[in-house]
C-alpha cells in the first residue's frame, strides 16, 4: 500500500540556467507536482536560475564556496545546510550544480537529496556526459535521476530515459534532445517520490 502524498519542501540547488528547475515550477502550476519550492541556492553569483527563482518570487541566494572550486565543503556547506533548514526543506534537489556534495549534507538530508545527469549511469559520469557519449561512439545517450551518496553520480538510479544517438549529432544538438528528457524525467521522480512510492533497497529503487 501506497503512502499518502505529502507536499515535498523543497531546496533546489543550481549553478547555471536552472531549465530543470523551470520544468519543476511548469509542473506545480499546471497542478502536476506536489512540490513547493522553498528555496534556491546557487554557486555562481550571476546564475540564471537565481534569476528565474525571483521571476516566479522563490527566495533565493549565493553561496560563495571559496577557494574551493568542484565541491561544496566546509562554511559553505554550513550554511547551506543552515539555509535549508531555515526554510523547512526536506527534500534537496541538484539542478545543474557543478560541485561535489559532501558528507555535512548528505547526513543533514539523508536519503532526500536527488540529482539528474546528463547520461545513462553508470555510463560517462562526471561533466559534460553528452560530449563523453558522443566522443566515444556509443549509439545511446540519455539522462539519469538519482539519490545522492558520497559518490560522483553512483547513487540508487530513480528513472532513467534514453536518448538515441543520430549520425549527424553534433554536442549542441544531442545535449538539447537530452534536456527535453530531463525535463520530463525529473517532475516525475518528485511525483513518485511526493507519492511515498520510492524505496531504496540497497542498490535498487524499488516503485511503489
Amino acid at each position: 500500500m501506497n503512502k499518502p502524498a505529502t507536499t515535498l519542501k523543497i531546496g533546489v540547488l543550481g549553478s547555471g540556467s536552472g531549465s530543470n528547475m523551470g520544468s519543476i515550477v511548469d509542473a506545480i502550476q499546471a497542478d502536476r507536482l506536489n512540490v513547493e519550492i522553498r528555496v534556491v541556492l546557487s554557486d555562481v553569483q550571476d546564475a540564471k536560475i537565481l534569476e528565474r527563482a525571483k521571476q516566479h518570487q522563490i527566495p533565493c541566494q549565493w553561496i560563495d564556496c571559496a577557494p574551493y572550486k568542484t565541491k561544496l565543503d566546509d562554511k559553505a556547506e554550513q550554511d547551506c545546510v543552515q539555509i535549508l533548514r531555515q526554510h523547512g526543506v526536506d527534500t534537496v534537489v541538484l539542478a545543474g550544480f557543478m560541485r561535489i556534495v559532501k558528507p555535512g549534507l548528505l547526513q543533514a538530508f539523508p536519503a532526500r537529496i536527488i540529482n539528474i545527469h546528463p547520461a545513462l549511469l553508470p555510463a560517462f559520469p562526471g561533466i559534460h556526459a553528452w560530449k563523453q557519449a558522443l566522443d566515444y561512439g556509443a549509439k545511446l545517450a540519455g539522462c539519469t535521476v538519482h539519490f545522492v551518496d558520497q559518490g560522483t553520480d553512483t547513487g540508487p538510479i530513480i528513472i532513467q530515459r534514453p536518448v538515441p544517438i543520430l549520425p549527424d549529432d553534433t554536442y549542441e544538438s544531442l545535449h538539447a534532445r537530452i534536456q527535453v528528457e530531463e525535463h520530463i524525467a525529473y517532475p516525475e521522480a518528485l511525483r513518485l517520490l511526493a507519492a511515498g512510492r520510492l524505496r531504496i533497497n540497497g542498490r535498487r529503487v524499488e516503485i511503489l
